[in-house]
């Protein structure tokens, strides 16, 4: 098997999982490989995407380029999120609680490789229902996506930041 260098990258990339998955076919079965990637900037900025082939460097090399087209920002409040959600896709279901500074990254495996892409230094996070890593990584995707800082609210309801946090 080759051996495949690549130039560091100006991103954090992470592998979730590596999965094998295999086609019955008239001559038998064919194997391949799925791999499940994070890749973020360590400053609010973070993506995951699904790369499969017939082998597993590929397969993560197609899903870091996957991650990169679906990056997104995150809203943060110092080193943690603005407030509670819980963030779901398919059976998935991931509840995040902001945390007081020092706390650290209280999260199981895939939610933790995305806080840490992501560059959330204090969290707390239960995965609710699937431990699916590929449901888990896309309802903690989607609570992400639904956090709003104080000024964006007040933003949408037309009232001052000190009027939304009371």
């Amino acid at each position: 098997m080759a051996r495949f260098e690549r130039e560091p990258s100006e991103y954090i990339e992470k592998v979730v999982c590596t999965n094998r998955v295999s086609k019955t076919v008239k001559g038998g079965r064919i194997m391949k490989f799925s791999a499940l990637m994070v890749v973020g900037d360590g400053k609010g900025k973070v993506g995951f995407g699904l790369g499969k082939a017939a082998e597993v460097p590929e397969a993560i090399r197609k899903g870091i380029e996957d991650a990169k087209k679906n990056m997104m920002n995150v809203s943060l409040s110092g080193s943690t999120i603005p407030h509670e959600i819980i963030g779901e896709a398919g059976a998935g279901r991931v509840l995040m609680k902001p945390a007081a500074p020092g706390t650290g990254v209280i999260a199981g495996g895939p939610v933790r490789i995305i806080m840490e892409a992501a560059g959330i230094k204090d969290i707390r996070t239960k995965c609710l229902r699937s431990n699916t890593p590929v449901n888990v990584v896309a309802a903690t995707f989607e609570g992400l996506k639904a956090l709003r800082t104080p000024e964006e609210v007040a933003k949408t309801r037309g009232k001052s930041v000190d009027e939304i946090v009371g």
